[in-house]
């Protein structure tokens, strides 16, 4: 199999060259030239399979120039027992009726970033050594929360490689600012930044595509990567958890072998629900997407009006991950659905880029509506679903969880389509718990320090606090750095020591 560019369908790549590279020259995002096919009888053999299983037999599709071998030591090593609290590692959890929650934060980090950061540095090695041996891969990360972290626990002292992470000052709970601050690692760095994510992104892509500081790097036998999910290795693990989810609620009996199921993603950057359009285009029986938003509903707007615009007000929110206003993975959607057109999406990242905003044709929106639906909810009406859910089925939510809980139930009241259906659940409620936990208790906020009210809410609800969580209790803080977004190619150099 073999990838392109969104902005330039003249290029081929193995994927081993698109992962090594993280992005295309001209600033595209690497595409798989075709999608590989699922039947049936090929979904029905991986029922009975071990979650390292499936993920081998989705993977094998897209990584064709990885060896069996290699692929065993990637899937095998990532996903192995000591990395993951659940046996099933990303569990379906029956909550009632046609409701059901994939748990995708049993991972080191508590997060669903650890479904693919787990995986991608092995990727990214195998990759290397095939494509760019000899050379240091920097890895440079903007980060609303759980990609930073994730990333950073991922890359450690991982041979031939050095990680940065930015960060927005004021943009993370408590715990996630905690787990990046204080990390381990002799090739890890962390830097704060005045500024919000897209401001981050923003300075990443910038340095990513900027010659003179590429040529920088190359004089030091450097390249750079990205363990962002503009990274292909970022976003296809991804997939493999649509199709694992779809194999356990046919073993929970919730569906049949070819039955129809929804899927509830909160939403940022649009990776997370955009590996789920490739697991339906691959012939996963998905009915539709429903894309989860908060008051930073930009994603929301663009599927149902057609017009993508971050000229607007940005919210800083208890589901931190999703305060994004410029969701990148959004282009490779769009490259895919307007049949493959290269020219018409860099324009529109030109647009956006230059004037914040662009509008797609109705024929455009009109097939992206087919397949996606969407919602945004507000910072009252998460707090209030985390308390009524955890009321009525003894179940707490993280914010960003319980932003998809919220868009579901409202989906449902407005189309009346309530077939068997999937919620995205992207962290552990204790990576938020001065928000759960004020939610819980209704509005009430107690005077506690972040881990007394860590054990605060495990004395109320009685949901078990994560071993990897309870463990930064002690932990010395290692990072303070703080940078302009402007500066952030001058911090790259001065971390990096150069």
């Amino acid at each position: 199999m073999f990838y392109t560019s969104t902005r330039d369908k003249s290029i081929k790549v193995t994927a081993s060259q698109a992962i090594a590279q993280g992005i295309s020259e001209e600033g595209g995002l690497f595409v798989p030239c075709e999608l590989p096919q699922f039947d049936a009888e090929k979904i029905n053999s991986m029922v009975g399979m071990s979650y390292i299983d499936r993920a081998k037999t989705v993977l094998k599709e897209f990584l064709t120039d990885f060896s069996e071998d290699e692929l065993n030591y990637c899937v095998e090593g990532a996903y192995s027992a000591e990395k993951f609290s659940s046996k099933a590692v990303a569990p379906t959890v029956k909550i009632d009726g046609n409701k059901n929650i994939l748990e995708l934060w049993h991972g080191p980090t508590c997060a669903f970033k650890d479904m693919a950061l787990q995986l991608l540095p092995y990727l990214m090695t195998v990759s290397a050594k095939k494509t760019a041996d000899g050379k240091t891969i920097v890895i440079l990360v903007a980060t609303s929360g759980d990609t930073g972290k994730a990333a950073l626990e991922g890359f450690k002292d991982v041979d031939n490689t050095k990680i940065l992470v930015f960060y927005p000052v004021d943009g993370v709970s408590p715990m996630q600012k905690l787990q990046m601050t204080t990390q381990e690692g002799n090739n890890v760095s962390v830097c704060a930044i005045n500024g919000n994510f897209d401001d981050a992104q923003s300075a990443v892509k910038s340095i990513f595509t900027n010659d003179a500081i590429k040529k920088q790097l190359a004089e030091k036998n450097m390249m750079f990567s990205s363990a962002n999910s503009i990274n292909w290795g970022r976003l296809v693990p991804q997939i493999v958890y649509y199709f694992s989810t779809y194999c356990d609620m046919i073993s929970l009996g919730n569906i049949k072998l070819g039955d129809k199921m929804n899927v509830v993603v909160p939403t940022g950057n649009f990776g997370n629900i955009l590996a789920g359009f490739y697991a339906k285009q691959m012939g996963l029986p998905i009915k539709t997407l429903i894309c989860a938003s908060n008051s930073n509903n930009v994603l929301t707007d663009f599927l149902t009006t057609g017009t993508y615009d971050r000229n607007r007000d940005f919210y800083t929110t208890t589901s931190p991950s999703m305060d994004i206003l410029i969701s990148s993975n959004l282009e490779r959607l769009l490259y895919h659905m307007s049949g493959e057109d290269d020219k018409l999406v860099a324009d529109l990242m030109n647009k956006l880029s230059k004037e914040g905003k662009y509008t797609v044709s109705e024929e455009l929106i009109k097939k992206i509506q087919s397949t996606f639906d969407a919602g945004f909810t507000s910072e009252k009406d998460v707090d209030e679903t985390i308390k009524n859910h955890f009321e009525k089925y003894n179940y707490l939510c993280d914010t960003h969880t319980a932003v998809a809980v919220r868009v579901y139930d409202e989906y449902v009241k407005r189309t009346g389509d309530d077939i068997p259906t999937v919620i995205d659940s992207t962290a552990s409620p204790y990576k938020f718990s001065k928000s759960v936990l004020t939610a819980v208790l209704d509005g009430k906020t107690p005077e506690l320090d972040e881990f007394d009210m860590v054990d605060k809410l495990n004395e109320i609800t009685g949901a078990e606090v994560p071993t990897p969580l309870a463990s930064l209790k002690d932990k010395k803080v290692r990072f303070n750095n703080v940078c302009n977004k402007e500066d952030m190619s001058e911090m790259v150099f001065s971390l990096l020591e150069l």
